[in-house]
């Protein structure tokens, strides 16, 4: 009997996932061979400089300064884009699938800017794209929705996709620490990059959460049609006052779908949850996910969402799951059907439709009849309070407000926010927080 003709693996990009997926799948080749009876090659692998040291030995033939060589060879057929950004790894990307070969990618910033244009590239050519590491590290939340849960329709995806925001968030609650110092600390045990916006003004979740969004729903959602907020306006102050109400406070990403008015909502914004969630208990750099569908009701899912050996376990998946498809036949993704399904032609929810319980913190004057005057702004919006926490606030002369509401939507908080800023007695830009109510 002949040997099976080798499935030939490059890498573009040799970072700290190119590594380690070259790493892994180096120690696990013979066990990941015999199962797929196909015989799997590191071919190469793309680095930026040829001759600094790493700690993973590749042989110098294998190691090449131009990704595009890659995505060009015609002896390559599963390509893993690992760079990042959303430029080069584009044009990496198409000129893979262009001539037909499989594209694995961790990038979900390219996904979400490029995502149509990829999918169409790799239907057009007969390539295809996997993209498993994208979302949630070493979470399979991509195959649960694409394979596992196919049979259901999504209301309700909800859940922490950043490591860093959880960390920075439960150190806050548990050590009853400043943002800043936390940041900082975050930053020099390597959880932060050293430009930290991507991940704590809430842009990293919402790459993420377009990704879900078009798997769940077929509908591509750019970040600027999201509801995004990061988590550097919050305060020990709010961990003590969410306590007191029964809450914690979580960075999520939450994707909704009114399936009677055919509505789609996607959001990211700090939220308060009750203790007794269970993603309200997710802590640390892990991320978790909850998934409602109409027939298998909810699941969860949760592990490291980051990180070396996380994204890597996800990316190999994805090289087992196309030398399945390259070899068997088998493995292929939905993606043309999800596009397609007229179910899944749902529109973007107004601001009246995306309901919820808020959380409002304002600094006010402390004189009489400052909650009057507030609570006649809200009354006008038809934004009812539940419940009212007075304290004192850290500058002289001045009151910490926190009001939570019964169920209102954003149009009205929208407005509500915009007149409470005009107020004379109101000293600082309110902070709005949503309650999650999702059980």
């Amino acid at each position: 009997m002949s040997e099976p003709l080798p499935l030939n693996i490059g890498l573009c990009g040799f970072g700290t996932v190119g590594q380690g997926v070259w790493k892994h799948l180096s120690a696990n080749l013979a066990e990941l061979e015999s199962r797929l009876g196909a015989k799997l090659v590191l071919a190469r692998a793309s680095v930026r400089d040829l001759k600094k040291k790493r700690a993973i030995k590749v042989p110098a033939k294998a190691l090449t300064d131009d990704p595009m060589s890659i995505a060009t060879d015609p002896s390559i057929q599963i390509v893993c884009e690992l760079m990042g950004g959303t430029t080069l790894a584009r044009q990496v990307t198409l000129a893979a699938l262009r001539r037909g070969a499989v594209v694995v990618s961790a990038n979900k910033a390219l996904i979400c800017e490029h995502g149509p244009e990829i999918i169409a590239t790799a239907q057009r050519h007969g390539g295809h794209f996997f993209f498993e590491a994208s979302v949630a590290g070493g979470i399979p939340i991509i195959k649960a929705l694409r394979e596992g849960l196919v049979a259901n329709r999504f209301p309700r995806i909800y859940g922490i996709l950043n490591g860093t925001c959880n960390y920075i968030l439960t150190q806050m609650e548990e050590r009853d620490a400043p943002y800043a110092a936390v940041l900082a600390e975050a930053k020099r045990l390597g959880y932060a990059e050293a430009d930290e916006s991507l991940d704590v003004d809430g842009w990293d979740t919402a790459h993420k959460a377009s990704v879900l969004t078009w798997l769940a729903h077929g509908v591509w959602v750019k970040t600027d049609q999201m509801i995004v907020e990061g988590i550097s306006r919050i305060t020990p102050a709010d961990f003590k006052n969410a306590a007191m109400l029964g809450f914690g406070i979580k960075l999520l990403a939450i994707i909704t779908r009114d399936f009677a008015r055919n509505e789609i909502s996607v959001r990211v914004h700090p939220t308060l949850l009750p203790e007794g969630n269970v993603v309200a208990n997710v802590s640390g750099v892990f991320n978790a996910v909850s998934v409602t569908g109409d027939v298998v009701g909810t699941t969860f899912y949760s592990g490291r969402g980051a990180g070396q050996d996380a994204t890597a376990s996800a990316v190999i998946s994805d090289i087992v799951d196309a030398a399945a498809l390259l070899k068997h036949g088998k493995g292929a993704h939905l993606l043309g059907e999800v596009a397609a399904s007229p179910r899944n032609r749902g529109r973007l929810a107004p601001p009246e439709s995306i309901r919820s319980r808020y959380y409002l913190r304002l600094t006010v004057k402390d004189q009489p009849g400052v909650l009057a005057r507030v609570a006649s702004v809200m009354a006008k919006q038809q934004v009812s309070i539940a419940s009212v926490i007075q304290s004192p606030a850290d500058q002289p002369g001045a009151a910490s407000l926190v009001l939570t509401t019964h169920e209102s939507n954003e149009r009205a908080m929208g407005a509500t926010l915009r007149q409470l800023r005009a107020l004379a007695a109101v000293l600082d830009q309110p902070v709005l927080l949503r309650i999650g109510d999702f059980e």
